[in-house]
């Protein structure tokens, strides 16, 4: 995340203009998920935030991560392996996914190339490109991958 203290200020007064309060556990949580500016799970952010307050329960994250959905700070995203992957979206370009079916490492990419391929589809279909998602599922070509699930 390019600025944490900049996406809480933002958070913050997406809470105020919605008439929402803002409590000591919802602010670690929301800045526990900009710090690791990564697809993580409720459940890897529960085990994230808890290292700051231990009190934090599982239904507090999930109620945040569906606040920070609906005010457009998150995207929730599923890579084909039964769970919800939240994306930071403040501030954050629009990119694609390219995806290990083995140890489920999510690598970000934007390329230059296929965006103009990704345009062209679009208008040789009549559209106009207003956004996308491209998502592709590869396997491991490392042999030794420290990703990968044992």
């Amino acid at each position: 995340m390019k600025d944490v203290k900049e996406a809480m200020e933002a958070f913050h007064q997406r809470l105020r203009d919605a008439g929402l309060k803002s409590t000591r556990q919802r602010d670690v949580i929301v800045e526990t998920f900009f710090k690791i500016d990564k697809h993580i799970s409720v459940d890897e952010l529960l085990v994230e935030a808890r290292k700051q307050s231990p009190r934090i329960g599982y239904a507090t994250v999930y109620r945040t991560m569906k606040l920070l959905v609906e005010q457009g700070l998150a995207n929730p995203r599923r890579f084909d392996d039964g769970q919800t992957r939240y994306d930071p979206e403040f501030d954050k370009e629009q990119h694609d996914h390219l995806i290990c079916v083995d140890c489920r490492r999510i690598i970000e990419f934007d390329d230059d190339e296929v965006l103009a391929r990704l345009n062209k589809i679009a208008a040789d279909h009549g559209l106009k490109l207003r956004r996308r998602s491209v998502e592709i599922y590869g396997e491991c070509q490392v042999t030794d991958c420290p990703h990968k699930a044992n």
